[in-house]
């Protein structure tokens, strides 16, 4: 077998319908759009109009609100935390931290911290830092011989300087 003569499965690409290109091609006239009116026309279709009827999403009650100052944790359980130490993406004597979770492929983003939670067991002793943990995972890295420092929350973009 060569490189010029691989091709795909019979089927496995189907040719794109060209619509609008008469009525002969079966998808000619309206091009599959049906008859006339707002829905025929295009950009124009406007989701959740209930022809003059107030719509459902204006007649329902508004509820709850958005905190602007929100912050948004990475979290981290103590298994996955086991299991990159297992498979040496991480090593256990260095502090372990943000950063060194990002660039050990553990998290994909910080975002504003990181949080370490407590499913899981730890065998191994380890210095972390992070933004936030829970009791139970407090308890099993100290219980593991290890320590956990928390740190201050990233951003402060809301308050005055």
């Amino acid at each position: 077998m060569k490189l010029d003569e691989i091709s795909d499965n019979p089927g496995a690409r189907k040719k794109r319908m060209r619509i609008g290109r008469g009525i002969g091609s079966g998808k000619g006239k309206t091009g599959g759009r049906g008859g006339k009116g707002q829905t025929a026309r295009s950009g124009v279709r406007i989701k959740g109009f209930e022809g003059g009827q107030m719509p459902l999403h204006r007649r329902l009650p508004k509820r709850g609100f958005n905190n602007i100052f929100r912050l948004e944790f990475s979290e981290i359980n103590l298994d996955r935390l086991q299991e990159a130490i297992d498979a040496k993406t991480i090593d256990a004597g260095a502090v372990i931290n943000a950063e060194s979770l990002v660039a050990a492929g553990v998290l994909r983003r910080s975002r504003d911290g990181v949080r370490l939670l407590g499913r899981g067991e730890l065998k191994s002793k380890l210095a972390i830092e992070v933004h936030g943990a829970t009791k139970s995972a407090i308890e099993a890295v100290e219980k593991a011989g290890g320590s956990v420092k928390i740190l201050a929350p990233k951003k402060d973009e809301g308050e005055a300087a």
